[in-house]
């Protein structure tokens, strides 16, 4: 693995199907699981989402400072020994996400995006920052450069950092108001 892939961030959403009536169980397990992952190197937060409804869904978004130690947690046997311990209780998903699919949605039809003024608001909380940092630094470095070259410079610029860092903490940082807790999902026990 390359140096530049070992320092990008990486998210992982698990889809876990809970027997019915076992919620309760399974919730306690989350919580346990969710603590020993916080104590490993790298781990950046994970978010527990429970799907409304009569779907016993459950997703967690998991995520790592890089790939690396992400697999360190992911084939670690303090994992396996929490696995272990589901005993039937719940079946596993896993779905590697980045970029922007990760900004506002999460794969399954029962967790949608946020509604498009939210992503608007939030998307342009995050772009018009940048934008101005641009103008005021980048834009007076690149005036004698072709056209094309210089409107070239923002997209460059603004789409890692929108992706790698900016959004995943916007989108963290605003979850609550994104996903509101009665209308969609609310989250489950573990994480809050």
């Amino acid at each position: 693995m390359g140096e530049t892939e070992e320092s990008e961030p990486v998210t992982v959403v698990f889809t876990w199907d809970v027997k019915p009536g076992r919620e309760r169980e399974f919730e306690e397990w989350a919580d346990g699981i969710h603590q020993a992952a916080k104590r490993h190197s790298g781990h950046e937060g994970a978010t527990w989402l429970r799907a409304e409804g009569s779907r016993h869904r459950y997703y967690t978004v998991l995520n790592f400072a890089d790939q690396e130690r992400l697999d360190r947690w992911l084939d670690s046997a303090e994992r396996k020994q929490w696995l272990d311990r589901l005993g039937g209780l719940a079946r596993e998903r896993r779905h590697g996400t980045s970029g922007l699919e990760t900004w506002f949605s999460l794969p399954g039809e029962a967790v949608p995006a946020p509604s498009k003024i939210k992503m608007i608001i939030v998307t342009f909380g995050a772009v018009y920052p940048l934008s101005i940092v641009l103008q005021a630094f980048v834009a007076p470095q690149t005036q004698a450069w072709p056209l094309a070259l210089r409107a070239l410079t923002f997209p460059v610029i603004i789409v890692p950092l929108l992706t790698l860092l900016v959004m995943p903490g916007l989108s963290r940082m605003f979850r609550r108001w994104l996903y509101p807790a009665g209308r969609t999902h609310r989250p489950a026990r573990p994480g809050r």
